[in-house]
């Protein structure tokens, strides 16, 4: 099943990578996107990877910051975040998309994976 991974407590101006991996149905045709939710506040958008990995849309908040990566011989993509910040402490969770390219909008993805726990302490 779907599931994101590799969440944990850092400090301010530090780095976590996350992983999303399935371990029964491949992605690799699709998009996978990365998705945040703060206590209280509403799931947004942190960034996508299309099939190829030739497109990588970004949350204006996150860009120049994480990247999101793919391996799509191991099923997995990735997300690499430098330079945290206390406001980025979220339950991470990652989505499949229907389709090989999608962005921020959530009705593209079909496929929710559990979320990981990202906390950045100041």
């Amino acid at each position: 099943q779907l599931q994101a991974y590799g969440g944990g407590l850092v400090q301010a101006g530090g780095s976590l990578r996350l992983s999303c991996a399935d371990s029964r149905r491949t992605f690799s045709n699709n998009a996978v996107g990365w998705f945040r939710q703060a206590p209280g506040r509403e799931r947004e958008f942190v960034g996508s990877i299309s099939w190829r990995g030739d497109t990588t849309p970004y949350a204006d908040s996150v860009k120049g910051r994480f990247t999101v990566s793919r391996d799509n011989a191991k099923n997995t993509v990735y997300l690499q975040m430098n330079g945290l910040k206390p406001e980025d402490t979220a339950i991470y969770s990652c989505a499949v998309a229907a389709r090989p390219y999608s962005g921020a909008d959530r009705s593209g993805y079909v496929r929710w994976g559990q979320g990981t726990l990202v906390t950045v302490s100041s």
